[in-house]
């Protein structure tokens, strides 16, 4: 399926055992993208053996959710039926709603642990990265005391755009931003990020790391 002109791919997870039901998603999805789609690729994109593509695809088949032509791996082509559009949708559904009980669940966790900088006597708090994690600190932040003052990012791709009403900023308007602490948001270059803040505004400023929280 697509939002605002892109295709949703189902999240590769690393502590979430693909489920019977998130495959289906996956070889629904990946057929629903592009009816010429091979097996192979199929296989490449669900992260599933041949064998396993080729039993899901009998199984879809049979339900009557897809329709198989051609009689050549080349010729061969996949089209999804109306009830198995009406199953692609469901599973999409089902899939968002996890998804949205887990952003749920971490914006929770990660606000409790906001909650300590508080009783540090921090107010007030720039984010450091504007990446998908900072998503999840930036609502969580919003259901305690603290105010998110600036957010800025090493990257030049991203800086002048906007992150929740804020313009991106290079790192050296640090220099320039009165507040209490800088909030790491970045959980794969925590340590490279806070010796780049050290560099920049030396000792005297609070550095908050995600894992330290």
């Amino acid at each position: 399926m697509r939002e605002n002109g892109k295709v949703i791919h189902p999240f590769n997870s690393k502590f979430l055992s693909p489920t019977k039901e998130f495959r289906r998603l996956s070889v629904l999805l990946s057929i629903y993208n592009d009816s010429q789609v091979s097996q192979h690729k199929i296989g490449r994109i669900t992260h599933l053996s041949s064998s396993m593509v080729n039993n899901y695809m009998k199984a879809l088949q049979e339900e009557g959710l897809i329709i198989i032509t051609g009689e050549t791996n080349r010729s061969r082509s996949y089209h999804i039926t109306r009830s198995g559009q009406g199953e692609l949708i469901s599973l999409l559904l089902a899939y968002s709603a996890e998804i949205v009980q887990l952003y749920a669940a971490a914006k929770r966790e990660v606000a409790e642990r906001l909650d300590n900088l508080h009783s540090e006597g921090i107010r007030k708090v720039a984010l450091f990265g504007a990446a998908e994690t900072a998503e999840v600190v930036y609502a969580a932040i919003r259901e305690t005391p603290l105010s998110v003052k600036a957010v800025v990012d090493s990257d030049p791709k991203k800086q002048g755009k906007r992150f929740n009403g804020f313009a991106i900023q290079p790192p050296e308007k640090l220099k320039e931003i009165d507040v209490d602490a800088i909030v790491i948001t970045s959980f794969g270059r925590q340590e490279e990020i806070y010796e780049q803040i050290r560099l920049l505004l030396g000792k005297g400023m609070k550095v908050k790391k995600l894992s330290d929280l």
